[in-house]
């Protein structure tokens, strides 16, 4: 093989290398930032909806907790289109790659609806609700939760299409080899729980012992992932150094 070729393959499997660890770090900076806020996100019974929108109008940092969110997710979800990208793009990426880039953009555009909804609508019709008084209240606890089960439909359409791009992902690596095999079984079994946990939404809200269960499952298998992601780029800088 000529030193030409070589040096051609070397740089390929560097840019690679260089993607793979933008797309780890993206995801792993991503997930971690939408921890931390979920962590000191107002909580309480989800179904007690007198209760958790009292909490919800006494919280100040609501808004600024959500945007953090949105910014969070959205950086998740970048780094599987850089992951995309590391695939090869739309010239040399394996089908369900394709696939697996179509459903991120359209999570990353539910994603944005339900954030405008849950961190700044309900958020205003529960202040709303909270300096009522006479029988305006009543009519506006019924409108928050309008506004609430509004908000139910998206976060169900919003995790079942965020498992449908992450079961994507494991398919298309596991047909294009681009990283471990493990790591795309990963993804399938992320996408799954996603999937089950938004099809739980859908029947019973936002709060269910499943919910529970599958919300702690799919957090520890995708951040598995993306740090194996990140690991997979680390090793190839190893190999082909700048």
């Amino acid at each position: 093989m000529s030193p030409d070729i070589d040096s051609r393959e070397s740089e390929t499997a560097g840019s690679g290398g260089s993607q793979l660890r933008i797309a780890g770090g993206l995801m792993v900076v991503g997930l971690l930032l939408n921890v931390v806020l979920t962590v000191i996100h107002p909580s309480g019974e989800e179904d007690d909806h007198q209760a958790i929108f009292t909490e919800y109008a006494d919280s100040g940092a609501w808004v600024a907790i959500h945007l953090g969110q949105f910014v969070g997710v959205l950086l998740a979800l970048g780094g599987l289109l850089v992951l995309y990208r590391a695939m090869g793009g739309a010239g040399r990426a394996p089908l369900p790659a394709h696939l697996a880039a179509a459903a991120t953009v359209a999570t990353a555009a539910i994603w944005a609806v339900l954030q405008g909804l849950d961190g700044v609508g309900l958020k205003e019709a529960v202040e709303a609700w909270d300096s009522a008084s006479g029988a305006e209240k009543p009519i506006r606890f019924a409108n928050a939760e309008t506004v609430r089960w509004i908000e139910w439909g998206f976060q169900s359409y919003f995790r079942v299409l965020l498992g449908l791009t992450f079961a994507l992902f494991g398919a298309a690596i596991l047909v294009g080899h681009l990283v471990a095999g493990w790591l795309g079984w990963a993804a399938v079994l992320a996408g799954l729980f996603y999937v089950a946990t938004g099809v739980d939404v859908g029947y019973n809200g936002l709060a269910s012992g499943l919910q529970d269960a599958l919300g702690i499952a799919s957090l520890v298998v995708v951040l598995t992932f993306a740090f194996g992601v990140l690991a997979t780029g680390m090793r190839e800088r190893g190999r082909h150094p700048a």
